[in-house]
């Protein structure tokens, strides 16, 4: 039985593999663009899933990590897309004369990929010796992220000069040489997309079944157990915290080719929140859940948005509720099956007494 339902759930993962990849033939340009971002945004969500999920840490600043990889990529896009020597137009607004030192080597496309991985991970590493040495855990870790999510998207805004302000960083038209403009170019986007998503997901799924999913998995149902028996916590959680990051990162990247902007508003506290229901509501331990939770909630965001703006604000507090109570309310569910089960099992010894 068992494997008839994994066979099913090949073929349909196959076929609807097979319509995302042919997404560019039966989409139209919005729809498509929709789809890639919506994917994009995904990886994030994956990076959720190892981070809460395995490694049993709730992040809910993982917008850090998301603008981190964004701006990256940001800077380079805007440099690329001026003649040689001219500064961006917000530098010039605010007085600035000379390229700041720290922009010049974002000139160079390969250094700003190479900083969407190098800058969260490094982050992520500093973050995760910080907390997961001196043993922070529980809600301490999720209101000090939470913290260091609202201070970078207020820090980005505050340094108008420097990052575009509240603004953010847009009007890019080159990359790698390609206009992005272009509808080659974002078909191209699309797929890149998929692919790093599927990659992705293969990824996970064997490193889930490692030695490494295996150990973090362990540490979450029993943290000081493990410690006992000579394995160290804090290793595999700051690996985990590490791994979600540089997936952020890279969301946030694809992102912002997808759209072509990148501003404190997309890097704050509201859409690190964000990314946490989209991991809850596909199931906190699944990758191909958190994957489709993330598209079919942000097309639903899409659609309520649009024909109801001031909807989706409700909605999704309501969605972050439900995301907040479900814990506690399988766990009492759980607690009243136990007790009832007990109750039975004592009226039945009196029955034979």
């Amino acid at each position: 039985m068992k494997g008839n339902a994994a066979f099913l759930m090949r073929i349909l993962g196959s076929g609807a593999l097979a319509l995302l990849i042919l997404g560019p033939f039966w989409l139209s340009s919005y729809d498509l663009s929709l789809l890639g971002r919506f994917l994009s945004l995904s990886l994030a969500a994956l990076g959720l899933v190892w981070v809460w999920g395995y490694g049993g840490v709730l992040s809910l600043g993982q917008g850090i990590f998301f603008g981190l990889g964004a701006y990256a990529l940001a800077m380079h896009l805007k440099l690329a897309a001026l003649p040689e020597g001219e500064l961006p137009d917000f530098m010039v607004w605010n007085g600035l004369t000379q390229l700041p030192w720290w922009w010049v080597p974002f000139r160079n496309p390969y250094f700003a990929l190479g900083m969407v991985l190098l800058l969260p991970a490094l982050l992520a590493l500093v973050l995760g010796f910080l907390l997961f040495r001196r043993r922070i855990t529980g809600a301490y870790i999720a209101l000090i992220t939470q913290a260091l999510a609202l201070t970078f998207a207020t820090l980005l805004i505050s340094q108008q000069g420097l990052t575009g302000g509240f603004n953010g960083l847009t009007n890019f038209s080159v990359f790698l040489g390609y206009s992005v403009g272009e509808p080659g170019f974002q078909k191209a986007l699309y797929w890149l997309t998929l692919g790093v998503v599927v990659l992705v997901l293969g990824l996970s799924y064997r490193l889930k079944a490692s030695f490494f999913g295996k150990t973090l998995l362990a540490i979450r149902g029993g943290e000081n157990r493990m410690r006992f028996l000579g394995y160290d916590p804090a290793l595999f959680k700051t690996a985990a915290f590490i791994l979600g990051a540089v997936l952020t990162g890279v969301s946030g990247a694809l992102f912002t080719l997808h759209v072509g902007v990148i501003s404190p508003a997309m890097v704050g506290v509201v859409p690190s929140i964000e990314m946490v229901i989209w991991a809850a509501i596909g199931g906190r331990e699944s990758f191909l859940g958190a994957v489709g939770a993330t598209v079919i909630l942000n097309l639903i965001k899409d659609r309520v948005s649009s024909a109801f703006p001031s909807a989706w604000s409700y909605l999704m507090g309501l969605l972050f509720v439900l995301v907040a109570l479900a814990p506690i309310l399988g766990t009492k569910a759980r607690g009243l099956r136990l007790l009832q089960r007990l109750e039975a099992r004592v009226e039945e010894v009196r029955g034979r007494g």
